[in-house]
């Protein structure tokens, strides 16, 4: 390493026309710049300059040499151009990991990285979780409680969760009236026990809680095929995606029990390293942040 600096004082020295003037440069005396050039010299067996009480010129051996060396330095200080810019300004390949469900979401969150010409979006939509470090993820949405682990996560803001049914459904098994109801519909999606069952947690505005057991008829690992069940008639689901609202917006699923909700679903933002982030996760991550408390702001009003 220190026949590299060296090299570099050498080249800036050539660069400057004078030992002086590479030293002001370099923000080192002359004497040291001097010696550099001394040890350079030892190190190779060969003299690199001419020096005269005028000026400085090149050996037959410097002239051969300092081509690579000038190089060399243009090679580091591009490499720190490039990380500066990495740094500082969206570039590269943002690659964000999410439920299928998050695909119009992050397409209107994100919308303001399409003014950076340096920058491409990878989504990697997938309701299975995916591994952070294979896939060079550099951020990822989850929805729900978090498992411990050595991930970074910050908390976005919170989705609220609606039970909805297709009409034609209620018209053959009846509306529930109360939560109890509940237990003799059929249910989609959820977290299934190890008997079948599942139990939904409800609450409304006077503050009355209830747990309700209820039974699973469908299961599917994506929202897109519970969409699909609960639209066809399968039995009650949560309103969890895009596809959902839509079809509540249009009469094609109708809300179930309107006066009781589910727990509000945390969203996460998750990186898989601390430290410092490049730019492209840190504008991300702030475009993210924004759009999450838009919506907070848009429900409070």
């Amino acid at each position: 390493m220190d026949q590299l600096k060296r090299m570099a004082v050498f080249a800036e020295v050539v660069a400057a026309g004078s030992l002086s003037g590479a030293a002001r440069r370099l923000n080192m005396t002359p004497s040291a710049v001097s010696q550099h050039l001394r040890q350079l010299e030892g190190a190779l067996g060969l003299a690199l300059l001419h020096r005269s009480t005028r000026k400085l010129t090149l050996t037959e051996a410097g002239a051969r040499y300092i081509d690579g060396c000038t190089a060399m330095v243009a090679a580091a200080r591009g490499a720190e151009q490039a990380l500066a810019r990495h740094r500082d300004e969206p570039e590269g390949e943002l690659r964000i990991a999410a439920p299928i469900g998050f695909g119009g979401l992050l397409a209107r969150a994100l919308a303001p990285l399409r003014s950076h010409p340096r920058l491409t979006l990878r989504l990697l939509l997938d309701d299975a979780l995916i591994d952070l470090i294979d896939e060079r993820v550099d951020i990822a949405l989850r929805a729900g409680s978090l498992p411990d682990s050595s991930l970074v996560a910050r908390k976005l803001g919170s989705m609220d969760a609606q039970m909805c049914a297709a009409p034609a459904y209620l018209a053959e098994r009846g509306w529930p009236g109360t939560p109890q109801d509940l237990a003799v519909h059929d249910w989609l999606g959820g977290r299934p026990f190890s008997n079948g069952a599942e139990t939904v947690p409800l609450h409304n505005q006077a503050g009355e809680q209830v747990t309700v057991p209820v039974t699973g008829r469908a299961h599917a690992s994506q929202v897109t095929a519970l969409h699909a069940l609960c639209v066809e008639g399968w039995g009650i689901s949560v309103v969890v995606s895009e596809d959902d609202r839509r079809a509540l917006a249009d009469g094609r699923l109708v809300p179930v029990l309107p006066g009781w909700q589910l727990p509000d679903l945390p969203v996460y933002a998750i990186t898989p390293r601390r430290g410092e982030q490049p730019a492209k996760v840190r504008h991300g991550l702030a475009l993210l942040t924004t759009h999450f408390e838009n919506l907070s702001r848009s429900v409070l009003n």
